[in-house]
């Protein structure tokens, strides 16, 4: 048995894992690499394996950094079987054709570009299409559900357990028999942050011989969710007294939804008043939360309730959904009172970069971060107090009042982590998806394992943890 790590290994995004067993190979997601201008090299060059060889792609959730070089796995000559949750299924279609569909739209504007340089200018060409991206949805064969095992093969199994992260999300057990020993190896996917209002929190974790476990935020400490909750309300009041807007890069998935329910008990709550205008200028984030509606195994059972009732949690007075570009490109002539929630996230596409452009250099006006932010990205740049910083070729200065909101995060803290990793009792511990720094401050405060930090396409060979049949 062979274990290899081919992406989020020291770094936070890309996550890729290939699992070897009983002459079957398993890949454990197929994330994108996001944030650093290296990105697209890491994202164009060879996988570190052969993509024809994988016999199934077990997918934990539908962030882009999970499952956004699936088509690309597809375009090189995989043609074996993903499984994932149902939940997962139907977002994973959205992430992968928005990101075909924005890789198009910058190779054509790039190809512009070039047309008007020199011709020796070489323009780049989209890391997938949008037919490659429908093409690996072919690949979409049997459906998890949390708890019951799927047999792969003779001597492989996988079970998928409620991570907590986003809808659908999933950590995975591999249970893998080779040559009369037996290993049980645990993937954390990305773990969520108990006490959310929609998503119930990660199940308790099975025993495993070995625990690969992410560590995004292993270093710290979130916020409690009603001092965070309590501070968005504050900065809102406070931007709209200056007369600003509010903008609230935002992750399409959960992130968006999450913040809906939070600003409709706000205005009911009268934290805010019911005349607050909100837009939600992001095609994916409403597509998204259509998907919430489909999907109330995964809700926590108030959330379940309110939707199984006809009473949406997501819906609420003031929302604007902004799904054409033409209604985007208006909201820059709002002055204050408006609430923009786009995306990215990480503000490293999208329409948000529009709004910033039109709002940053702004003293009335705030920037609301409330998710992790990866080294290299521009929202890590204005949190970490760049100023001018360069969006869409303009330098724009920071006037803006920034805010940074942790207690939103989707991720696990510090605390959390290390509570689920004592209840796995893992003899060994691979640290994956996170700054080395804050690996290293994570692998302090574990206990009674062997800790492995691995780094890009190191390979561990597993068999001296088994144990004999």
């Amino acid at each position: 048995m062979k274990l290899s790590f081919h992406g989020a290994d020291r770094d936070v995004t890309g996550s890729c894992h290939l699992v070897e067993c009983a002459g079957k190979n398993i890949l454990i997601d197929c994330g994108l690499y996001q944030g650093s201008r290296e990105a697209a090299e890491e994202n164009t060059s060879d996988f570190g394996f052969d993509p024809a060889s994988i016999d199934w792609v077990l997918l934990t959730h539908a962030h882009l950094d999970h499952c956004g070089r699936l088509p690309l796995l597809t375009k090189r000559g995989f043609r074996g079987e993903i499984i994932t949750t149902a939940a997962t299924r139907e977002l994973a279609r959205l992430v992968m054709l928005d990101a075909a569909h924005l890789q198009e739209e910058e190779a054509r504007s790039n190809l512009r570009q070039a047309a008007r340089q020199e011709a020796n200018h070489k323009p780049t060409a989209p890391l997938y299409t949008v037919l490659d991206a429908l093409n690996s949805l072919d690949s979409f064969g049997r459906s998890a559900v949390y708890g019951q095992p799927v047999d792969l093969a003779q001597g492989i199994r996988a079970t998928f357990i409620d991570a907590g992260h986003i809808l659908g999300s999933a950590s995975i057990l591999l249970e893998l028999t080779e040559v009369g020993r037996r290993l049980s190896l645990l993937f954390s996917g990305d773990l969520g942050n108990a006490g959310r209002p929609l998503l119930r929190p990660p199940a308790a974790p099975p025993h495993a011989d070995i625990v690969v476990i992410e560590t995004t935020y292993g270093d710290r400490l979130h916020k409690p969710m009603n001092a965070s909750i309590d501070e968005l309300y504050g900065a809102i009041a406070d931007t709209f007294n200056r007369g600003g807007n509010v903008i609230i890069p935002t992750f399409a998935l959960e992130r968006a939804q999450e913040l809906l329910w939070i600003l409709n008990q706000g205005i009911a709550k009268k934290r805010l008043t019911r005349s607050t205008q909100v837009f939600l200028d992001s095609p994916m984030a409403i597509s998204a939360a259509e998907i919430f509606r489909h999907h109330p195994e995964c809700l926590e059972p108030e959330a379940a309730r309110l939707f199984r009732e006809g009473h949406d949690p997501l819906q609420l007075p003031g929302l604007h959904l902004t799904r054409e570009r033409a209604e985007s490109i208006a909201l820059n002539n709002i002055r204050g009172g408006a609430i923009i929630m786009a995306g990215s996230g990480m503000a490293t596409g999208g329409r948000v970069r529009h709004h910033l452009k039109h709002n940053l250099w702004r003293a009335d006006c705030s920037v609301v971060f409330v998710g992790f932010a990866a080294k290299g990205t521009l929202a890590r740049r204005i949190i970490d107090g760049e100023s001018p910083v360069r969006i869409l070729g303009e330098n724009i200065p920071v006037r803006a009042r920034i805010h940074t909101i942790n207690g939103f995060s989707a991720h696990a803290d510090q605390a959390e982590l290390l509570a689920w990793h004592t209840q796995t009792g893992a003899r060994r511990t691979f640290l994956t998806h996170g700054e080395e720094s804050t690996m290293q401050q994570f692998a302090a405060r574990l206990i009674n394992t062997q800790i492995e930090m691995p780094e890009l396409h190191q390979s561990f060979e597993l068999t001296e943890q088994s144990r004999t049949c």
